[in-house]
């Protein structure tokens, strides 16, 4: 049951795209364990969904969007709302990234994908717009705002 994706098997797809998923979870959950379990049932549903894919951008795209929703579903989940987490560590990051984390965590969850998106993954506003199914002024807008309330909060932390 090896399938192939647009040239790409899935183990192949899973040590590809693994940090990329597990990163924009994080940043969505704020919790290394949930993101994991994110980026798991991504996969699952990539294999039960089985879906045909152009390019391998597509396929990208794909599983972020499905990563981002699958985050949102976390959240209204009941599971979810009788809970409390553990831990909310940053561990897994290099020291200079746990320092910006702090500060984009603060932001919206929206506005941290957008970033995320934009900075971490080199998408363009057309294509987060694409991926995320908002219109390119919504998302244009968004990072403009996020990027100023992230400057702020860079500030105040270093002059804090």
């Amino acid at each position: 049951m090896n399938r192939i994706y647009v040239g790409i098997s899935i183990d192949e797809i899973v040590n590809k795209y693994s940090d990329m998923l597990i990163r924009i979870a994080f940043q969505n959950l704020k919790s290394i364990h949930d993101a994991e379990d994110i980026a798991q049932s991504v996969y699952i549903k990539l294999i039960e969904k089985d879906p045909d894919f152009v390019s391998e951008d597509h396929l990208k795209s794909w599983l972020i969007r499905v990563c981002i929703n699958k985050c949102k579903d976390h959240f209204k989940s009941s599971w979810f709302k009788k809970t409390c987490p553990l831990d909310n560590s940053i561990v897994l990051f290099a020291p200079e990234e746990k320092e910006i984390l702090e500060e984009v965590f603060q932001l919206q969850r929206e506005d941290r994908n957008i970033i995320y998106l934009y900075y971490y993954e080199g998408y363009s506003i057309r294509e987060i717009a694409s991926i995320l199914r908002k219109k390119e002024n919504t998302i244009s807008s968004k990072l403009q705002r996020a990027r100023k309330k992230l400057k702020v909060l860079i500030q105040e932390g270093r002059i804090g």
